[in-house]
C-alpha cells in the first residue's frame, strides 16, 4: 500500500504549528499541536499528541516562528527521509514515544498536503472504499454512574473501560449490567504513570467472566495472570507494545486483535506495512485514540472507515471526552465524508 503514494508530489513553502487545550473527564488538560503544511496553495494538517503538555508548549515555543527547515520539493516517501535528520525536539524528549508522536504530526501533515496537491484523497489513492465507523466511548470509569450520563445522549453506545483496583464485584456487577462494554483495557504495560493497570488475578478472572464477549486489551503477563490471559487468547488485543511490525513479531504469542493508533507508528511506511500485514494474516484490528484535539481525530477515524469500520473503533467524537456532556453529540456509526479530500475526516 505504501507503494501506491511513496511517490506523490509534494511541495513544501512553509509550517505554522497551533496549540489547543481541553480539560478532559480524566481530569488532566490535554495540550496537542497541530503541525500545519502549506504548499502550491493548498494545506495539510497533522496532530502532535504526545502527552506532555511542557514539551508540547517548548515546542511551540521554540519552533513556532520558524526554525524548522522543511521547504522544498519531495516525494512523499522523500520527505519521510528527510525528516530522519531534522531535530523535532528543542529539548531532550520526555519519553521515547514522544519521537513516534511528533514525527506521526509532520508525516500525516505530509500525506494530507500531497493528496491535497493531487487533487485526490487516501482511500482513491489505496483503492480502498469510504465506509460509515462504528465506534465505542473510552472512559477510566470512577462511577458506573458515567455510563447513564453519556447513554443519556447517546443511548446506544459502547464502551471501552480502563478496569481498575476498584472494581470489585459490585463494581462490575454494575458495569455488567449496564451492558455494551467491548473492550476492557488492562494497560497491563504501564509503569510509573499514573494510568498503570491492575495486575490482580483475582480481578482478571472476574473481569473476563463477567465480559465473556469483551476484548481484553494489553493484560500483564505474571505468573498469576499469564494462566487467565491464555485462556481467552482468541479475544486478546495488544495496544502499548505496537510501534511497527518488528513489534508486532515480538509479541509473546500471534495476535488476534491489535489497537491500531497510527501515532505509535511514527511513519506512513510502518503504518501501512503493519495493517497490511495484519489484513494478510488474519489479525482483526480497530482503530485507538489519544485524547485528539484537532485534526488527528478525524484522521483516525478515516483509516477507521478505510480499513475496519465495523470493529469496536476506539475513535468517538472529541466532544465525548470533555468532563461535561452537551446534548446533540454524533452517534455511532459515523457517517463517511460525501466528498473526500487530502487524509482527512469532514
Amino acid at each position: 500500500m505504501y507503494d501506491r503514494l511513496a511517490d506523490l508530489s509534494l511541495v513544501v513553502d512553509d509550517y505554522a504549528l497551533e496549540s489547543a487545550s481541553l480539560e478532559t473527564s480524566s481530569d488532566f488538560t490535554r495540550v496537542s499541536t497541530t503541525v500545519v503544511l502549506s504548499g502550491d496553495g493548498a494545506v495539510g494538517r497533522g496532530e502532535d499528541v504526545g502527552y506532555d503538555a511542557d514539551d508540547q508548549r517548548r515546542f511551540q515555543r521554540a519552533y513556532g516562528d520558524g526554525g524548522l527547515d522543511l521547504a522544498g520539493e519531495y516525494t512523499l516517501a522523500s520527505f519521510s527521509e528527510y525528516l530522519d535528520g531534522v531535530e523535532l525536539f528543542p529539548a531532550p524528549a520526555t519519553n521515547e514515544s514522544d519521537r513516534h508522536y511528533r514525527r506521526w504530526a509532520l508525516e500525516s501533515a505530509a500525506l494530507d498536503l500531497a493528496l491535497r496537491q493531487a487533487d485526490t484523497d487516501l482511500g482513491s489513492a489505496l483503492g480502498r472504499s469510504w465506509d460509515p465507523v462504528r465506534f465505542v466511548v473510552s472512559t477510566r470509569l470512577e462511577s458506573p454512574a458515567r455510563l447513564d450520563e453519556i447513554r443519556a445522549v447517546h443511548p446506544d453506545a459502547e464502551f471501552k473501560l480502563d478496569p481498575t483496583e476498584a472494581w470489585d464485584e459490585a463494581f462490575v456487577e454494575a458495569v455488567a449490567d449496564r451492558g455494551g462494554v467491548r473492550v476492557l483495557d488492562m494497560k497491563g504495560h504501564y509503569e510509573g504513570t499514573d494510568v498503570d493497570g491492575p495486575t490482580d488475578p483475582a480481578l482478571y478472572r472476574r473481569l473476563v467472566e463477567a465480559f465473556p464477549d469483551a476484548i481484553v486489551e494489553d493484560p500483564a503477563l505474571t505468573d498469576g495472570t499469564r494462566p487467565v490471559v491464555e485462556s481467552v487468547r482468541d479475544r486478546v488485543a495488544w495496544d502499548a507494545p505496537i510501534t511497527g511490525l518488528d513489534s508486532v513479531e515480538a509479541l509473546p504469542f500471534e495476535p488476534d486483535w491489535l489497537n491500531i493508533k497510527p501515532s505509535r507508528f511514527g511513519t506512513v511506511r510502518s503504518l501501512l506495512e503493519t495493517v497490511e500485514y495484519c489484513e494478510e494474516n488474519d489479525v482483526r484490528m480497530y482503530g485507538g485514540g489519544q485524547f485528539e484535539l484537532g485534526v488527528g481525530r478525524g484522521q483516525i477515524q478515516a483509516l477507521a472507515s478505510l480499513f475496519y469500520p465495523d470493529a469496536p473503533n476506539d475513535v468517538a467524537p472529541g466532544a465525548y471526552n470533555a468532563a461535561t456532556l452537551e446534548g446533540d453529540l454524533p452517534t455511532s456509526p459515523l457517517r463517511p465524508p460525501a466528498d473526500p479530500v487530502g487524509y482527512r475526516w469532514s
